[in-house]
């Protein structure tokens, strides 16, 4: 039998386009940097003079946007909220999404509630404004805890829906053989589960630490008027005082770029899989 090779050409179009969305995303980036490490005098109107990298790598620039902005009492917050939200989310909402996505075929009475429940993604955020921040007041919860309870229920409907599809990949043998040991339902979900699902957490804990680190609108209205900053509110604030310093503003968005960063490269090995394999399937 004669085989066939086919010469397999590079696809042109697909390459500019990746290029494309290299530049789009690496170019602002580097202009970031560039001017974050240089001094004011350095700043120049003509494109060669901005593109340039600066004459004298100096922290200056950060040390004074960490003294401006208060940085670690923000930072702090911010770590705060940002984790206590991620841990709770993978402990609750993995819960909610196994006990639905188990019984969703069986009793409708689940469906019903998988759907209620993944509807709030599409209920936006400044219809509940001000009830939110009237209740909170209300019932001492206008602080770093009230904000961490309404990230829980903001991102349960687009956690459920992850940790459900995911279950779809995990046999019900498993379980059936755990129970068949004596395991209790509590006991196997812990031993058997919970540790399979670890992809789905890692991508949960990714996206809910993307949505709560970066996000201006929670904090600012739920928090307004007290000392506990976050990163984005000092951001917000550092703006209004100190815009027209771009080298200082630079290093202030850096600052606050590396930790979630680091966050994402520790993690990012269990990404793929855990949003591929949680796509909801027919």
């Amino acid at each position: 039998m004669r085989r066939l090779k086919r010469k397999q050409g590079t696809n042109w179009f697909l390459t500019f386009v990746l290029i494309l969305g290299c530049l789009t995303v690496l170019f602002p980036l580097y202009m970031t940097v560039i001017i974050a490490f240089k001094n004011p005098s350095e700043m120049t109107n003509d494109v060669a003079g901005a593109l340039a990298p600066p004459s004298n790598w100096s922290f200056d620039n950060f040390a004074e946007a960490m003294r401006v902005t208060n940085f670690w009492s923000a930072l702090a917050n911010s770590l705060f909220i940002s984790g206590i939200t991620i841990v709770l989310s993978v402990l609750i909402h993995s819960i909610a999404g196994y006990v639905i996505g188990r019984n969703m075929r069986r009793k409708k009475g689940y469906k019903l509630v998988y759907f209620y429940i993944v509807s709030g993604m599409f209920v936006p955020f400044a219809i509940l404004m001000m009830p939110l921040v009237k209740e909170t007041a209300q019932i001492g919860l206008a602080n770093p805890i009230g904000v961490i309870l309404l990230y829980l229920v903001f991102y349960m409907p687009m956690n459920v829906m992850l940790y459900s599809g995911y279950l779809k990949n995990i046999p019900l043998a498993m379980e059936e053989a755990a129970e068949i040991d004596g395991a209790s339902t509590w006991k196997t979900y812990w031993t058997v589960i919970f540790p399979m699902m670890k992809p789905m957490h890692a991508t949960v804990a990714v996206l809910t630490a993307l949505g709560t680190w970066n996000d201006v609108m929670t904090p600012l209205v739920i928090m307004s008027g007290s000392e506990n900053t976050t990163l984005p509110l000092a951001q917000l604030n550092f703006q209004t005082q100190f815009g027209t310093n771009y080298n200082l503003a630079f290093a202030s968005y850096l600052l606050s770029l590396i930790p979630i960063l680091i966050f994402y490269v520790v993690c990012q090995k269990q990404i793929i899989g855990g949003v591929a394999n949680g796509a909801v399937k027919g």
